[in-house]
């Protein structure tokens, strides 16, 4: 179009699509919902293994964590695109059990359901985005 307008109108270099999805609260709650989602599937390994001799229980990483929150606190978005979430033996879980399996029923429950509130409240961030985006097309929420 002449002129520059539509879509492809640029602002700082990105068009008004790459800028919502570039946003450093969107890249935000989008590495948090990918932690929370790996997350869940730790969780479901820990529980399917609660009885398993040995086993070692499992959660994001630690480092991923402290790396978002430098990111996060810094605005630096090219760390934030980065930053990947990864599953690690969770260093600080001890064993109370004669067959030094880590995880704790109770435990793993009231993460699951932490977890779950942690997912949903990241979904609804991001769908807030989206809702932004969709109002900007059609003019209607």
């Amino acid at each position: 179009m002449p002129g520059g307008t539509g879509a492809a109108k640029r602002f700082g270099g990105l068009s008004m699509v790459e800028g919502l999805f570039s946003g450093t609260n969107y890249l935000a709650a989008k590495r948090l919902l990918d932690a929370t989602a790996l997350r869940q599937e730790a969780i479901a390994g820990n529980l399917a293994n609660v009885e398993t001799p040995g086993y070692r229980r499992m959660d994001v990483s630690p480092s991923f964590e402290a790396e978002l929150r430098q990111a996060i606190g810094s605005g630096d978005v090219s760390a934030m695109k980065t930053a990947q979430p990864k599953l690690a033996v969770d260093a600080t879980a001890r064993s109370s059990r004669q067959d030094g399996n880590t995880v704790i029923l109770e435990s793993e429950l009231l993460k699951l359901n932490q977890n779950s509130v942690e997912h949903a409240m990241e979904t609804q961030m991001i769908t807030g985005n989206l809702m932004r985006m969709r109002l900007a097309i059609t003019g209607r929420g």
